[in-house]
């Protein structure tokens, strides 16, 4: 099966293109997208991997599923498009930058910028319906995505891991610790900030000083 995904990316995952559960899971997604309204746009469902190849990698957040209001989801987790206004949880991952690291609040909730620099920013599920979270959960994805995690942590090293809530921390369990630098803390969604598990983390500079400690440039976040 031919799936539109950056070359280095369909050359390492090219055995899960033809596995069952990834047929059944294109079909599915074919006919939701054919009679649903569904998020992102299909043409951004690859979005994480078009703007960072598996080569480029140097950073791994997980996220668990696409915005599903109008006009937020662009492919990668906790993005949205320009002039979207900014989601709680991605204030609050604003808010610890700007602590940790005394940058400006930025004006775009856009991340393309920090994925263009080597941050795989993974949704376990990549689609969902207008209005219903969780809609496209149990159909296929999540076992992409853990084939994704597997296959990062198998052929590189040295990649930073930022597990974020309980969702991600089990995400990210087979994550090989020896070659990897795994970063665990809260999610940042009010519910989790406002009980004391988010703020103060400082994973934004803790990645950037392992990065530079290997000689690679840390992430302009």
């Amino acid at each position: 099966m031919f799936v539109k995904i950056d070359s280095s990316w369909r050359q390492v995952l090219s055995a899960e293109f033809e596995k069952p559960y990834f047929e059944a899971l294109t079909a599915f997604v074919k006919n939701e997208y054919a009679t649903k309204t569904c998020f992102p746009k299909d043409s951004q469902i690859f979005s994480a991997f078009d703007h960072c190849s598996f080569d480029e990698v140097k950073v791994v957040i997980i996220g668990q599923d696409p915005y599903h209001g109008l006009g937020q989801a662009n492919g990668l987790c906790f993005s949205v498009n320009d002039g979207v206004a900014f989601p709680p949880s991605l204030i609050n991952i604003f808010k610890e930058i700007q602590a940790d690291l005394q940058k400006d609040f930025p004006l775009s909730g856009n991340l393309e910028r920090w994925a263009d620099q080597g941050v795989l920013l993974l949704n376990a599920t990549l689609t969902v319906r207008q209005g219903e979270a969780g809609s496209h959960q149990n159909k296929g994805w999540e076992t992409f995505t853990d084939a994704v995690i597997q296959k990062i942590s198998d052929e590189k090293e040295h990649v930073v891991f930022l597990l974020w809530g309980g969702f991600a921390k089990k995400k990210g369990a087979k994550i090989d610790r020896h070659k990897h630098h795994v970063l665990e803390t809260g999610h940042p969604s009010p519910l989790s900030a406002n009980r004391g598990l988010w703020f103060g983390n400082k994973h934004f500079s803790k990645t950037n000083v392992y990065l530079e400690s290997l000689g690679k440039t840390g992430i302009d976040w």
